[in-house]
């Protein structure tokens, strides 16, 4: 008998086997708003033109080699994140307490600040938005933490922050819980706390002496302006709090296969910042030993060329207004069509993602029916929509919240 015949199934992940029902859909008029990558207006994946510039700079120049970076990853990569981060006039930078190491992408900087905070620190306890990314969770329990919770995020009625639920769910939360908190872009939900709430919840972790976890997967991408999606950060920093950040490249440069992400820290006292490194290298050398060079050095040519680096904000403006574009066009269609509901939430949210508000049912509906791939919860992704497609999601939409059977489902702000 194999030692393997006990393995079980394992589920799927939604997202992945979404897209792949969706290449085998022979449907004419298909439409994925599943898979979180930008698209054009053409439906087509985009490799901005910085980042070819820095490739083909990089393939000719000669004294590039193939050697091993080491396990913190390339400095000049690294620092560079960091300032973008953190501002290049934080306090945190110019009295040597904020320092980035390079980690494999937004997942990858998690796990190894999970584990750090995990093995190292003693951390047990960690809590995440209800609804977050589906991968906080695994990549959490994975580093070694014992009890995930949730706190309150979205509210069903009013489609937006439930404040004072977040609020009381933090103020109940044992003293050095961990807090993963999305930077900018909630994801799945795309709403963000204003500054004023983000005060308030400043304020309940100080109180509670909890410690912030972000999660920065889109700064540029969700709004265009890089200090505006970095507010949140840089302000729980001007309070005081020691912080880890993961920073991902993959959406801001659209290096999804490069894996490129950074690991901020900030602590009070620069003399802890070598034995912070030391142990962060320990996890590293036994995790995956050390990064890969490409994607972080595309980044790095270009944040070390102003003209390239002007260029660079150039394309996340394109990409962010197209987004916004999108969810004009896609609100305007819905109410065009007189769709039940309340449909300003589609533009109030930002980033990549919308959480339409349709349930389960309607969203399988919307797949088994329209061939529109998007995942159950009702979330989609925003780069999905296209001016050719936008009139056919609405119209199914449409379709699926007047004639899908909901009867006992509170939806879209009311019963139907």
């Amino acid at each position: 008998m194999s030692r393997f015949a006990k393995v079980e199934q394992g589920p799927p992940i939604e997202v992945f086997a979404l897209n792949q029902q969706f290449q085998a859909d022979t449907f004419p008029n298909k439409v994925s708003l599943g898979v979180g990558a930008y698209r054009t207006n053409e439906g087509q994946p985009w490799v901005l033109p910085v980042v070819r510039a820095a490739e083909k700079a990089l393939a000719a120049d000669e004294k590039l080699n193939k050697e091993y970076l080491p396990v913190l990853g390339l400095e000049t990569f690294s620092t560079a994140a960091t300032k973008m981060l953190l501002g290049a006039d934080s306090p945190a930078i110019k009295e040597n307490r904020g320092f980035g190491v390079q980690c494999l992408s937004g997942t990858g900087c998690l796990r190894v600040g999970a584990e750090f905070l995990a093995r190292i620190l003693n951390y047990h306890v960690f809590y995440y938005s209800k609804p977050t990314w589906e991968n906080h969770k695994l990549v959490f329990n994975n580093a070694g933490f014992k009890e995930p919770k949730e706190y309150r995020y979205w509210s069903e009625s009013t489609r937006g922050l439930d404040l004072n639920g977040l609020i009381e769910d933090l103020d109940k939360a044992p003293e050095n819980s961990v807090v993963i908190l999305h930077a900018c872009a909630h994801n799945p939900t795309g709403c963000d706390p204003t500054q004023e709430q983000w005060a308030k919840i400043a304020d309940v972790m100080e109180k509670r002496k909890l410690f912030p976890f972000f999660d920065s997967a889109y700064q540029g991408f969700a709004s265009g302006d890089l200090e505006k999606d970095a507010w949140a950060v840089r302000y729980f920093v001007s309070r005081g709090f020691e912080l880890v950040c993961a920073q991902s490249f993959a959406k801001n440069f659209g290096l999804y296969n490069e894996r490129v992400g950074n690991l901020t820290f900030v602590v009070k006292n620069p003399e802890v910042v070598p034995k912070v490194k030391s142990q962060v290298t320990l996890l590293i050398r036994g995790m995956y030993s050390n990064p890969p060079s490409h994607g972080a050095r595309i980044v790095n040519h270009v944040f070390a060329d102003p003209a390239l680096y002007e260029q660079w904000k150039g394309c996340i403006q394109t990409m962010s207004s197209r987004i916004i574009e999108m969810r004009k066009a896609l609100r305007a269609a819905l109410e065009k069509l007189k769709t039940p509901g309340d449909w300003s939430h589609i533009t109030s949210q930002i980033g990549m993602f919308s959480y339409t508000g349709l349930n389960e049912k309607q969203s399988l509906h919307m797949i088994e029916k329209h061939h529109i791939y998007m995942l159950k919860s009702g979330r989609i992704s925003m780069c999905g929509l296209t001016p050719n497609n936008v009139e056919y999601v609405a119209k199914a939409i449409y379709e699926t919240v007047t004639n899908c059977d909901t009867r006992g489902v509170a939806t879209l702000g009311h019963k139907l």
